[in-house]
């Protein structure tokens, strides 16, 4: 179940990630940001939605949480992403992509379990 969660959430993270590469050319890494809060509102759903739904609770956290989210996010990416821009010296923008990746993953992840509760 993981593995084929985590197979199907690196694909669309690939894909999410090389079409907004093509269409946002600036040194913020927005596919990278993208990704990792939308992946943070999906599980704060599937944690919202745990508690009433028994097919979540026997193997879909596997599935949709450990694999689809563990493989759809990235945090070595984004760290290796902070490290490249700090490097380069880069550093105000370093800062508004942690800050920010941060702040709203976790503003998202608590909407979506508002949202599914």
């Amino acid at each position: 179940m993981v593995g084929i969660g985590g197979a199907a959430g690196s694909m669309l993270r690939y894909g999410i990630g090389a079409a907004l590469s093509r269409y946002v050319t600036n040194p913020f890494p927005i596919g990278t940001f993208s990704i990792n809060v939308i992946g943070s509102l999906i599980i704060g759903i599937l944690f919202g939605l745990v508690a009433r739904n028994q097919w979540l609770q026997e193997g879909g956290m596997l599935l949709l949480a450990s694999g689809f989210c563990g493989g759809f996010t990235t945090f070595s990416t984004f760290a290796l992403e902070n490290v490249t821009m700090l490097q380069k010296g880069q550093s105000m923008i370093a800062f508004l992509y942690l800050g920010a990746s941060v702040i709203v993953g976790l503003l998202l992840c608590r909407m979506g379990i508002w949202l599914a509760s």
